[in-house]
């Protein structure tokens, strides 16, 4: 573990940190349990980096503005390691691995940006990423048009007329992408840039309503109640899409939201699609809405939801890909990420229902990343299990969105199940 001093240093001269500090008098502390010599303690006063340590080195959970965090020293060494193992590469699982911490709940949610990249700055400096830098990827002459084209559609959805937009490249199977809860389609852009795709898929990325260009509907007064997604209206989506443009037996892919409804829809509309592949799929995620106190309160800025997205990606993935894929969830409608959760978190449950599933009929595909703490490569096997004839593929080193936070390394486990969906028509 570095010294206060170095990581001090550290802190003060990172431009990350220094945004998310921005408001905050109080500090960090970092306990290692049985070993009070090893306290480390970050200073913050008006939103910079301070001299000294908050309490001068006197542990107390009740100072104002201070969060601490605790754990043994084992845990301690995973959290901080160059590389760390699922499940200790953030502090949010990392609270159900061992990690501890203290301090007021809401300035927890409001600062966990700033906690999070603290934590980032005492590990110890990772090896170089290997691969294909970000920028050389993008690399290109300009002016260059990407692949995909853009436009609205009119669709009627629980009564109301519904402006829907998508974009679109490629030719042959129609082959719909679901993007993951209180994101947008953006997720997908990477896609249509891949000749083994488009040259045989016609890949349609849309936004759900309420998301993205996908702008609410005016026969409703949608501003004076609460958003929440119900499966219902979710499945909804996808089949009036696929009537509205005329396609023959498409395949769905989603992610996360999008990985659960794959699997809903091919139970409930396997004569519409004839196959579903399902990125972080899971028969059951559960959990408390109640608990997400910084999910949608009004001290709490975007950049909080956004910045746990980050500990759901995985540590080797190119960094620029990395935060786009996070910078949609701040720059989102606040409510539409907790809602999206009514779906995801509370009334998602196949369970009971999963093995009326006729892959003959529609056949299903699961991919989990190894690094996704939410939808686990456990849930997808699980539902594999329950599934006769799905096939399940671990995504190892990859997180919960494969598609947008690491390209290349997601080609390598998408390109074989487009080829098994496109013999097997």
């Amino acid at each position: 573990m570095r010294t206060n001093e170095d990581w001090r240093q550290r802190c003060l001269d990172d431009g990350e940190l220094a945004l998310a500090l921005r408001g905050w008098t109080g500090g960090l502390r970092i306990e290692i349990d049985g070993d009070p010599s090893g306290t480390l303690g970050l200073r913050v006063a008006g939103g910079v980096v301070a001299a000294g340590e908050p309490t001068g080195g006197v542990p107390s959970a009740d100072e104002p503005g201070v969060i601490t965090l605790a754990a043994d020293r084992s845990v301690w060494s995973e959290v901080l390691a160059p590389v760390p193992a699922p499940r200790f590469n953030d502090v949010t699982p990392a609270l159900r691995r061992g990690l501890r911490r203290r301090g007021d709940e809401l300035l927890w949610w409001q600062y966990l940006p700033a906690v999070q990249r603290a934590i980032e700055l005492l590990a110890e400096d990772a090896p170089a990423p290997t691969g294909t830098p970000a920028a050389e990827r993008e690399a290109g002459p300009t002016p260059r048009f990407d692949g995909p084209v853009g436009r609205y559609v009119h669709l009627e959805l629980d009564g109301l007329d519904h402006r829907l937009y998508f974009e679109e490249a490629g030719r042959g199977i129609p082959l719909l992408l679901q993007h993951t809860a209180g994101s947008h389609g953006v997720q997908w852009r990477h896609l249509f840039e891949v000749p083994a795709i488009t040259e045989h898929f016609r890949l349609i990325a849309y936004d759900l309503p309420y998301h993205g260009k996908s702008v609410p509907p005016v026969g409703t007064e949608w501003w004076s109640r609460r958003y929440q997604l119900f499966g219902s209206f979710l499945r909804s989506v996808p089949v009036q899409l696929a009537a509205a443009l005329q396609l023959e037996r498409p395949v769905f892919m989603g992610c996360s939201v999008g990985g659960l409804l794959a699997l809903d829809l091919a139970l409930h509309h396997p004569d519409v699609f004839r196959a579903v592949i399902s990125l972080e799929g899971a028969l059951r995620i559960g959990g408390d809405l109640d608990s997400l106190l910084g999910f949608w309160h009004p001290a709490v800025s975007n950049e909080t939801k956004a910045r746990m997205m980050q500990g759901l990606t995985a540590p080797s993935a190119p960094m620029a890909y990395r935060k786009e894929t996070i910078q949609t969830y701040a720059s989102g409608w606040p409510q539409a990420f907790l809602g999206d959760l009514q779906y995801y978190v509370e009334e998602y449950d196949l369970r009971a229902t999963a093995a009326q599933i006729d892959t003959e009929r529609c056949a299903v595909h699961i991919l989990n990343g190894s690094y996704d703490h939410s939808a686990t490569p456990e849930h997808g096997r699980t539902a594999q299990a329950a599934i006769p004839g799905s096939t399940f593929t671990e995504m190892v080193g990859m997180g919960h969105f494969p598609m947008s936070e690491d390209p290349d390394r997601f080609l390598e486990h998408l390109l074989p199940v487009l080829d098994a969906v496109r013999l097997r028509r």
